[in-house]
């Protein structure tokens, strides 16, 4: 865009009526930067509400191949390959096998996405939030949604509050939750519900001096598993790493000593991680969640959407968490251009909105539930190509989950081969199932006492 273009653009959009836009997005991550970017490519009036400033810290720093055409039809890979590490692939280790094993993204089912990338997450989001506004849409930073009505057969109304105490009330045509896990939406409506079926919490930091590998593997990334569930090893390009413990919560609730004393002596429980790090410095603040598996019992209505995080979130263990926002985005932005030129076609958009949402996390879910089992351990840790099986799991962890995929028909004999060798390995299924029944226990617990 020239500058002459992009100076038209801003005075368009001055001209308009700066509270009642076409579409208000509430969240500046990777989910509301995509849409809102490719909303305004479409002419709309688009405004982005987010309550921090950029840059800001998160986590979810490692990225999925099929992240990569994303970020092609947005105009911004070129940024992205800067900022990133090259990441070819994933690495298992287990304290029940002698050998690590290795999935390289080149040998899944499509061989055309062969890496990805490691990033900050501070980095990644500043990059999208700020193409979604050269873009043209209109951005407020450090300003926050208190409060959304949304009146039968008129414009849904957003009130938000600015670092500076100014209150300013929204009158959009519709409006788009990507609010992260605030889920803004999900928690007014009550719609959100724990995932009860696969309950954890995570505690991580960075650190620097960390043992990395060498070569194409030095970026990939690796997951230990261990006594209390399993550890991320992220390699970022500044030569920090992210290190994480996703627990069963009733481990997490044992805590007895300060959570950075904890977490150093959870990572004492996974040797092959501690000798990592034995040489490393930590080099952020220990950061700690709760129970943080959910999704909401709606996705959509008339005049709404939910994106990404503000709709569901699963265990990280796959690093799907920007693929399934910025998916869930581009998803999104087709129903809302549809919805809004086409009134009478809205629910048939929406329902087809919310098929594409659920459809990714349930690939997801269905293994990671599994993760902690023998079985699928044993499947990670010992892969075999026959029926095209570790080509399957490749996909999964190149996120080819949508779209003109061969994955739906190998995927169900992976299903059917699994379920045979659970009833094959029937004790140590039945212990395993013992302990995560133990761990949902202890959150249901939780939740309803007084």
């Amino acid at each position: 865009m020239t500058d002459h273009e992009a100076s038209m653009r801003q005075e368009a959009i001055h001209q308009r009526n700066d509270t009642a836009p076409d579409i208000l997005v509430v969240g500046g991550g990777p989910a509301g930067s995509t849409v809102a970017a490719l909303l305004a490519e479409r002419g709309y009036d688009v405004v982005i509400l987010e309550k921090s400033r950029h840059p800001r810290f998160h986590i979810g720093e490692s990225l999925l191949p099929l992240n990569l055409p994303l970020f092609e039809r947005l105009g911004v890979a070129e940024q992205v390959a800067a900022i990133g590490m090259l990441k070819y692939g994933a690495e298992f280790i287990s304290p029940d096998h002698d050998q690590a094993s290795y999935f390289d993204f080149g040998q899944a089912l499509d061989k055309s996405f062969p890496h990805s990338y490691e990033v900050r997450r501070s980095d990644l989001d500043e990059i999208l939030f700020k193409n979604a506004v050269t873009k043209g849409a209109r951005a407020r930073e450090g300003c926050k949604v208190t409060m959304t009505e949304f009146p039968r057969a008129q414009r849904a109304i957003v009130t938000s509050l600015s670092e500076e105490g100014q209150i300013t009330e929204w009158h959009p045509r519709f409006v788009v939750d990507a609010s992260g896990r605030d889920t803004l939406l999900a928690n007014q409506f009550g719609t959100k519900q724990r995932n009860r079926k696969h309950a954890s919490a995570a505690i991580y930091a960075h650190y620097e001096g960390a043992a990395r590998r060498t070569g194409r593997e030095e970026g990939n990334i690796s997951l230990f598993w261990f006594e209390h569930g399993w550890f991320w090893y992220i390699p970022l390009a500044d030569g920090s790493v992210s290190v994480g413990a996703v627990c069963w919560p009733y481990y997490m609730k044992a805590r007895k000593v300060p959570v950075e004393q904890f977490f150093s002596d959870t990572i004492a429980l996974c040797p092959p991680l501690a000798e990592r790090l034995k040489e490393a410095t930590r080099a952020s603040p220990v950061s700690a969640t709760g129970n943080f598996s959910y999704a909401s019992s709606r996705s959509s209505g008339s005049n709404y959407l939910m994106l990404g995080d503000a709709f569901a979130f699963i265990d990280p263990v796959f690093s799907s968490g920007v693929l399934l926002a910025m998916n869930s985005a581009f998803s999104g932005a087709e129903t809302i251009d549809q919805c809004l030129r086409n009134p009478a076609a809205a629910s048939h958009a929406l329902r087809n909105f919310d098929r594409t949402s659920r459809h990714g996390l349930k690939i997801f879910s269905w293994i990671i539930y599994r993760m902690t089992t023998p079985v699928m351990r044993d499947m990670f840790m010992h892969p075999s190509n026959k029926f095209r099986l570790q080509e399957t799991l490749l996909s999964v962890l190149t996120g080819d989950l949508f779209g003109d995929t061969p994955i739906r028909f190998r995927l169900a004999i992976f299903k059917f081969i699994y379920y045979l060798q659970s009833i094959a390995m029937f004790r140590e299924s039945y212990r395993a199932w013992q302990r995560r029944k133990r761990a949902i226990r202890e959150v249901a617990a939780n939740l309803t006492a007084p």
